[in-house]
């Protein structure tokens, strides 16, 4: 039977730089809880289809930030503890449970036991404890594609200076080259956040700044995905999606610019169900919606199968061990009413929720096609952290859904980058200014909690500017110095911070490390400056800070180099690129 139309995943894998900075609630035990219950158990996953012989295809991806994470051989040798612990632990709960003589709960405790058991094993003799090592195998046999992001996640639309965009994307694409061995094609723009071309108004002069598009261009990206309302909801309207962004004071006067010559309106709204060509980069750059439908029917509150009462609860958690030995039991259950978890029952539960997600996509495309005559892409987009850390048996439903969809008669399976090569854009689509965030505008990271993040970001872009126009061909210690300065570039950017502070989720920490992240940045460019070799002092705090935050560890200062309205060129690099 001719397929009639095309389905990824796309899996948007990412945590804030943590290393050494802390451990439980927060910091580098985000890695090893993602390490163990997401990112393993989806290799795993991945690696039995690849047995089993199935053709499956979903787009993976792995933030730069993340990827140095996973790469890093302390966190490694940490992550180690940490399973071993737990599988300690949960030996220890088999004995407390059955001296209580409990065998529900005993046996809950040898399920997890030899889960975490079985995790240790999998770490250490099937990925060799090199998990992006494990991604690229997949990539480099055509299973999946890896895409990539800004380096540090940093929120793109509101950096003030297209140095620091420039350097984010640059910097990102480099250290995925360094990793994967091949050009990144596909990127998750930070927090979905998209920014079209804008005529800023600072310093006294107007200047045309690139839409995003242009600076994937230049690095020869080929696909980014936005948030469904992106697509289907029109163009921006003259000053309005400019005017909107700033009431703090945080960000320059600007407007948004629409290329005529370029961008047509359309003669219908965009649809998720297909590519666009972006902008500023007709047949360079494309667009991806994400699909609303699908989407909904794991994150729905009201009908997402996450909810189902069969499931393990995120939530209740052991007193002594901290175990989740209990179920979610339906809704409006008080967490200590929760009945304990089966896993037989949930095994169970899964079939049935994979088949009706299968059941789902092939109608939504079957339909697409008869109303449209039209070979239909459906992209469906999650954070990858929800399978197996929140919604535990989330990596068996992928599983199944991947193997029922290989084995569809309609249904293609297939990549981000692929949909385009494949069923390039016959449109171009002037996107509005927007993000996936609360709103669908940039509120989550600019409000009146977090307006205070903004201006130093700003002052800091504009003194790395500086810094490689003073020495723009830096050797030795300098260089390392400057090397250093860009990192915490790079870091102090990270779209985690105003984020974890407008939610709540660890509000005093991301303030905190964003202001250490800032004061690194000031202390290490004051030694910038300085024409004369550092004292002893000196040298020690750059060798503790170089080993502390280390990730990227061929970057190139001189990215940051000043490129306001241009998206390309040489900037600071001497002898070009």
């Amino acid at each position: 039977m001719t397929k009639i139309g095309a389905f990824t995943f796309v899996l948007h894998s990412h945590l804030p730089y943590a290393r050494q900075a802390g451990m439980w609630p927060h910091g580098e035990e985000w890695v090893h809880e993602a390490i163990a219950e997401t990112y393993l158990p989806l290799l795993n996953a991945l690696f039995d289809l690849e047995a089993e012989g199935v053709p499956f295809a979903l787009t993976v991806g792995i933030t730069p930030i993340l990827a140095e994470q996973l790469a890093d051989p302390l966190i490694i040798d940490h992550f180690v503890h940490y399973a071993a612990e737990r599988a300690a632990w949960a030996a220890t709960d088999v004995t407390r449970f059955e001296e209580a003589g409990n065998e529900t709960m005993r046996d809950l405790a040898r399920f997890y036991h030899h889960w975490y058991a079985r995790a240790l094993t999998s770490f250490r003799d099937r990925f060799g404890r090199d998990l992006i090592g494990a991604f690229r195998r997949l990539q480099d046999v055509g299973l999946i594609e890896v895409s990539t992001s800004a380096a540090t996640h940093g929120y793109l639309p509101l950096l003030s200076r297209d140095s620091s965009i420039y350097g984010q994307v640059r910097t990102g694409v480099e250290a995925y080259r360094a990793r994967f061995g091949r050009a990144p094609r596909a990127i998750w723009l930070p927090e979905c956040a998209y920014r079209p071309a804008i005529v800023d108004e600072a310093d006294g002069r107007s200047v045309r700044r690139p839409g995003l598009e242009s600076f994937l261009a230049a690095q020869g990206l080929r696909v980014f995905f936005s948030e469904t309302h992106t697509v289907e909801g029109g163009r921006p309207v003259g000053k309005a999606a400019g005017e909107a962004l700033g009431p703090y004071g945080a960000v320059p006067r600007r407007y948004a610019v629409t290329n005529t010559a370029r961008a047509e309106e359309p003669d219908e709204p965009g649809t998720t169900y297909q590519p666009y060509w972006v902008g500023d980069a007709p047949g360079q750059v494309a667009v991806l919606g994400r699909n609303n439908r699908t989407g909904q029917q794991v994150w729905s509150a009201a009908f997402g199968y996450p909810g189902d009462a069969a499931y393990r609860d995120f939530h209740r958690k052991d007193g002594v061990s901290g175990m989740q030995y209990w179920r979610i039991g339906g809704a409006g259950v008080d967490l200590g009413d929760k009945p304990p978890y089966d896993p037989a029952r949930a095994a169970e539960q899964i079939q049935g929720h994979v088949a009706h997600y299968v059941a789902l996509v092939e109608e939504l495309l079957e339909t697409y096609s008869r109303d449209t005559g039209r070979f239909g892409i459906i992209s469906s987009a999650y954070d990858t952290e929800l399978f197996g850390h929140w919604w535990f048996e989330g990596v068996d439903w992928l599983k199944g859904v991947l193997r029922g969809l290989a084995g569809s008669e309609t249904v293609q399976l297939t990549t981000a980058s692929r949909i385009v090569d494949e069923h390039p854009p016959e449109r171009v689509m002037a996107l509005p200014e927007s993000s996936w965030g609360a709103g669908g505008n940039h509120f989550t990271w600019l409000n009146v909690d977090t307006q205070w993040m903004w201006p130093p970001i700003h002052a800091a872009e504009r003194r790395m500017e500086d810094l490689v126009a003073r020495v723009p061909g830096a050797t030795g210690e300098r260089r390392q110095v400057l090397d250093q300065v860009a990192r915490e570039l790079l870091l102090l950017q990270s779209s985690d911070w105003p984020f974890l502070v407008t939610t709540g989720q660890a509000k005093e920490y991301a303030a905190q490390r964003f202001t250490k992240h800032l004061e690194r940045f000031n202390r290490l460019a004051d030694l910038a400056e300085r024409e004369d070799p550092l004292d002893e002092v000196s040298r020690q705090f750059l060798a503790a800070m170089r080993e502390r935050d280390n990730p990227f560890p061929e970057i190139d200062y001189r990215v940051f180099g000043e490129r306001q309205g241009r998206s390309d060129g040489d900037g600071g690099l001497a002898g070009g690129e």
